[in-house]
């Protein structure tokens, strides 16, 4: 997955109005535009780097005039310690720019680490793991890009890469076979559908109708075994709700397809990095 320059830039700078609105109340009073610093970015911890060439592009947009220097690329396992960038240029374009990137990169690396303990945690069970639609405001792009990173999926971008009946849909328009029907009539042959069910009769009635991937909602693994029996490869089976790091292993040992969090995107725990400017001798 590769972002849009457009997409990074919007969120940039929406991030940076936000933080500085028209001035550096400490910054522009203190430094003149001639003070040059050097700075680098140092983990605090261990796990997946994302984001970096992000907080490079808001130095960029924040003043430009900064040197950065990346010494480790997205993707990579970087440990407590690590150099992971330098930076060298306008002490104001640093410290007006500061917390706008580590904001954005700590949460990225944060996102990528949680994926990449979840993707290790299944390997070898032919189960992937994947992100949902509950992101944070206006972060979408970069909060998907983040899972793809640390070895994870994506599920549907938005409303319009697919249709998926949700329990609300069925019960508003009265129960899957109504729904699907009345889908297939309208949607093209490109779109695919998706049901979620509660039990073993809804299962067999999505089944019936012919759809392509049936999610699971809040099932015990013994009931994913049971619906992985029934299936029988029908259909591609997604498992989501209360799944974590303790259970997930279990859960993709049910043989289910797909495991859905929302937790990879919407409670992350950032991942600790910090930028230091080495001092004036």
């Amino acid at each position: 997955m590769k972002l849009l320059q457009l997409y990074i830039d919007d969120i940039i700078k929406t991030a940076l109005a936000e933080d500085i609105h028209y001035t550096d109340v400490t910054t522009d009073n203190l430094l003149d535009d001639s003070h040059r610093s050097e700075a680098y970015y140092v983990a605090k911890d261990d796990g997946v780097l994302c984001g970096i060439d992000v907080a490079r592009r808001v130095f960029e947009l924040v003043g430009a005039d900064v040197e950065f220097t990346i010494n480790k690329k997205d993707g990579e396992y970087i440990k407590k310690g690590d150099i992971i960038a330098t930076m060298k240029g306008s002490t104001r374009t640093l410290l007006k720019g500061e917390r706008t990137a580590l904001n954005i990169l700590q949460h990225m690396s944060g996102i990528a680490t949680a994926t990449n303990r979840c993707t290790e945690l299944v390997k070898g069970t032919g189960a992937m793991v994947t992100d949902t639609r509950k992101t944070l405001p206006g972060l979408r792009p970069l909060q998907k890009y983040a899972v793809t990173v640390g070895g994870g999926k994506n599920h549907r971008y938005n409303l319009s890469d697919g249709a998926m009946l949700k329990d609300n849909h069925l019960d508003a328009y009265g129960g899957i076979k109504p729904a699907v029907s009345a889908l297939r009539e309208k949607i093209g042959h490109m779109v695919k559908i998706e049901v979620e069910v509660r039990n073993f009769d809804e299962l067999n009635e999505a089944l019936e109708c012919g759809v392509e991937v049936i999610m699971l909602d809040n099932m015990s693994c013994e009931d994913m075994k049971k619906a992985v029996e029934i299936t029988a490869g029908r259909a591609l089976l997604e498992a989501s709700g209360n799944i974590t790091l303790e259970n997930i292993k279990e859960v993709a040992a049910t043989g289910v397809n797909i495991i859905s969090l929302g937790a990879l995107t919407h409670s992350v725990k950032c991942f600790d990095i910090s930028m230091k400017i080495k001092a004036e001798k």
